[in-house]
């Protein structure tokens, strides 16, 4: 039980990259914490944001590889915000103090609904350069649980951690992916009440992506075809939202595919980078392109794409 966080690769992760925490806010109890890894040169990088149980640290395996293909990628944890339009305020507020004009955003989950309302929060004065969606929404509707949005912040530590841990796993899982649960689990039990409170209340809050105002953000939804917390009608209604959408299939993975599968989830990432190598928006170090680029050549003869 719990290889992950025992493991050598979480370990040395642990080790190498340290955990900033960073105050934008009036309210200094709202801290957002991060990692930031690759080459600090690059002013458009990769930033990851996590499900509704996860932490900064979840995305680990892709800060170790994709930082030392020669990229600069950041995961966040979200301080306490109780909508969506403080979250994208500040969200905005933490890169204008980062100095990043512009980002790519890939979002897990609820992850991926922040980052498509913060793109369309900004659309006027565009700070998403494009958008990474793994197994995300665009609909708050989907859980039918936006009549309780408004009493998830009465509700003790315990009932929440059960609300979120019924979405965990139905079906089979191979012992990767129970790995990957059981550190999720772990990040789980680190959230205090208010974080995971919060965040479930941005999960359900009545809300919707408005797609006219991105539809010129270049998009890949990373999806697995086994089961997650997300039903077919939620799949299909991204695929509706994003007609021109790259689509990156997992066979397998469940809910936290960036655990489970993180070379097939890191090669798709490169490949939806590989736009903007060349470009004053690309997330790597000119030096390291064409190494990396080859890296991916290779991966990709194993892996196929559907674009549509």
């Amino acid at each position: 039980m719990g290889e992950i966080k025992v493991s050598p690769d979480y370990n040395w992760f642990r080790s190498t990259v340290p955990l900033k925490k960073i105050i934008v806010d009036d309210d200094d109890s709202k801290i957002w914490s991060l990692y930031d890894a690759g080459p600090r040169n690059i002013r458009c990088p990769l930033i990851f944001l996590p499900p509704v149980s996860g932490t900064a640290d979840v995305f680990f395996q892709q800060i170790l590889a994709l930082s030392g293909w020669g990229y600069r990628v950041i995961a966040l944890q979200y301080p306490v915000y109780w909508d969506h339009l403080e979250f994208c305020d500040g969200f905005r507020k933490l890169l204008d103090h980062l100095q990043l004009d512009k980002v790519h955003l890939f979002g897990a989950s609820l992850g991926g609904f922040l980052a498509q309302k913060f793109a369309e929060y900004t659309h006027k004065s565009p700070r998403v350069h494009s958008l990474i969606l793994c197994n995300s929404f665009s609909d708050t509707s989907i859980f039918n649980q936006t009549w309780s949005a408004n009493s998830f912040w009465l509700m003790p530590s315990f009932m929440l951690k059960k609300i979120v841990l019924g979405n965990f796993s139905s079906g089979p899982v191979d012992p990767m992916m129970v790995d990957a649960i059981d550190f999720m689990v772990d990040r789980l039990e680190s959230l205090g009440q208010s974080e995971l409170a919060s965040r479930l209340t941005l999960n359900c809050q009545n809300s919707y992506v408005e797609p006219h105002k991105i539809r010129d953000i270049p998009v890949t939804i990373m999806d697995v075809f086994d089961q997650s917390a997300l039903s077919t009608e939620a799949k299909e209604e991204m695929y509706k939202l994003y007609p021109n959408a790259r689509r990156a299939h997992l066979k397998t993975g469940g809910n936290f595919p960036y655990l489970c599968r993180s070379a097939e989830v890191n090669l798709y990432v490169q490949i939806h980078l590989l736009q903007f190598h060349g470009t004053k928006y690309a997330a790597i170090d000119p030096s390291m392109v064409s190494a990396e680029e080859l890296e991916v050549q290779k991966g990709n003869l194993g892996l196929s794409q559907e674009e549509q």
